[in-house]
């Protein structure tokens, strides 16, 4: 990554900005001693803007010298309970202080962490506690009864009902110093599980991030220094993790609520003058399903940026969204594995919504066919992706394909002539349907096309005159205007005859995971 860019991207961005000539020294020694990570990023922003609010959530506001500090206690807590450099300290937290204090106290004593799903099943939970074996696992009060079964050396409680438990993370904090610690030799490696929609969540680990990685997304994501950011997100999940990183680069105020509920987080953006609110696709979904005169009342005039990932946006959510709160809107297109591919912005999702744009600064994706060679322009292919980003192979062994240094994300997709990317779905969903290929995604995005389709997804069943048809499953808003075979004659008109569902089935409410993918697992043994 050239200097010139990352120069340019910074100071558009505000992190390059004057400082004082005592304080400078003081940062750039802090974080060569304790790196990028969260253990680094968070301490120098304790000695940059120390009385600057860092955080916001139900209990109340924290200034970046109050979270340094609170972190501090933690690391001398977690240090007399024997948590040693290199151990592996596991988080199963909602998004709320506790996540934060947890994740630079264990990363200031040199232990790497693990993100547990706060919506895994308990079996879950137990394998992944079983191979990946970390010696403590701090825990939201919730989540015992769920962790009961799993092996573990020692437990800590994040966000309790009840105050003054000894085993919690407020009451450790308050019986231990918040002095400053030696950096450790070993750099917290950061570890997020898969969704686990297919079988076992697997832990995909990376080192610390570096400034490159902050550069290449906002290379197309304008965020600035100092912006209020609501990450609605889940902060276990890549893309809100990677938000809580870029607002310690960026110095940003984050904004934080326990859960997610469509009317809450506008109220929050609104009342707390956030500048960017931070998404996963399904919840603008909750949110544009909301009464229209309670949408119409609330208005958000402090919000310049709406960032989304983690699942494709379906049918025309990007346009509906732009239409209702403005030209705001950004989707990242990425996995686990490779973290980010590509970001569409609102120009982007205007001229094509179901895009997932283009490649971001010293990003290379490209589509690659059976033979590993790349297609042109237009055909259809696997998706591979290279950055500064990629993830370090599987902990439990194992990686994604690798062809001349770029990695597979386990899609198919396509460039069009404007140079965007549309990702066309998993490689290995796709059916062939008299003879002819067919991804759910096209099928689902034309369903949600339709006026009384909430929601949509399909699986490959078998067909006696196509072979392999799609059985779909949709969530209506009024079922008197969308019955069966509406619903076909609706495909029929605008795809092929061969993409027509064998059959529609009606839900109350699609399966999902906590990052809101839906569980196609579960969708696959539901009958019609």
């Amino acid at each position: 990554m050239s200097l010139a860019k990352t120069l340019s991207v910074l100071t558009k961005a505000g992190v390059i900005r004057p400082m004082s000539p005592v304080v400078l020294p003081k940062i750039v020694k802090i974080v060569k001693a304790w790196g990028t990570g969260p253990a680094g990023g968070f301490s120098q922003l304790a000695v940059s803007r120390p009385q600057q609010v860092g955080l916001i959530d139900e209990l109340g506001s924290l200034t970046f010298l109050e979270i340094h500090q609170r972190s501090n206690a933690v690391a001398h807590a977690l240090a007399a309970r024997g948590v040693k450099e290199g151990d592996q300290v596991a988080i199963m937290c909602r998004n709320h202080r506790g996540f934060v204090d947890a994740t630079i106290g264990a990363a200031k004593i040199g232990a790497d962490l693990l993100y547990l799903n706060t919506a895994f099943a308990g079996p879950q939970l137990v394998d992944v506690i079983a191979r990946e074996q970390p010696v403590l696992v701090i825990h939201d009060e919730e989540f015992t009864e769920l962790l009961a079964s799993a092996e573990v050396k020692d437990r800590v409680l994040a966000w309790t009902d009840a105050p003054g438990q000894p085993d919690s993370l407020e009451t450790l904090i308050a019986a231990n110093p918040v002095t400053d610690l030696t950096p450790p030799e070993h750099h917290a490696r950061i570890v997020i599980l898969t969704s686990g929609t297919t079988g076992t969540p697997k832990g995909a680990p990376r080192k610390e991030a570096g400034i490159s990685n902050a550069v290449a997304l906002m290379s197309r994501l304008p965020l600035k220094a100092e912006w209020r950011t609501h990450i609605a997100a889940p902060l276990f999940h890549t893309w809100g993790f990677a938000h809580l990183f870029l607002g310690m680069l960026l110095g940003s105020t984050i904004v934080l609520r326990r859960k997610f509920d469509p009317l809450d987080a506008l109220e929050v953006v609104r009342d707390e003058r956030c500048d960017s609110f931070i998404v996963i696709p399904v919840m603008l979904q909750r949110i544009l399903h909301l009464p229209d005169e309670t949408l119409s009342r609330i208005t958000m005039p402090s919000l310049k940026l709406v960032a989304s990932s983690g699942s494709a946006l379906p049918g025309d959510l990007a346009t509906a969204w732009m239409d209702r709160f403005g030209d705001n809107l950004y989707n990242i297109y990425g996995s686990t594995e490779v973290a980010y591919a590509s970001i569409a912005d609102p120009v982007d999702l205007r001229e094509s919504p179901s895009s997932a744009g283009k490649p971001p600064y010293a990003t290379v994706v490209k589509i690659l066919g059976p033979d590993g060679k790349e297609l042109p322009t237009g055909e259809s292919g696997r998706i591979f992706v290279a950055n500064s980003m990629l993830f370090e192979g599987y902990t439990g062994g194992g990686s994604k394909e690798m062809v001349d240094g770029l990695m597979s994300t386990g899609d198919v997709g396509r460039f069009d002539a404007d140079g965007r990317l549309h990702v066309e779905g998993r490689d290995d969903e796709m059916i062939v349907s008299g003879g002819e290929n067919v991804f759910p995604k096209e099928v689902e995005d034309c369903l949600c096309r339709h006026e009384s389709v909430v929601e949509a997804a399909a699986v490959g069943v078998d067909d006696d005159e196509f072979g392999r048809r799609l059985r779909a499953f949709v969530v209506v808003s009024d079922p008197a205007a969308a019955d069966e075979a509406v619903l076909k004659d609706w495909v029929r008109a605008n795809l092929a005859r061969y993409k027509v569902p064998k059959e529609i089935v009606f839900l109350d409410e699609l399966p999902r995971n906590a990052t809101g993918k839906i569980l196609k697992r579960v969708l696959a043994h539901t009958e019609g």
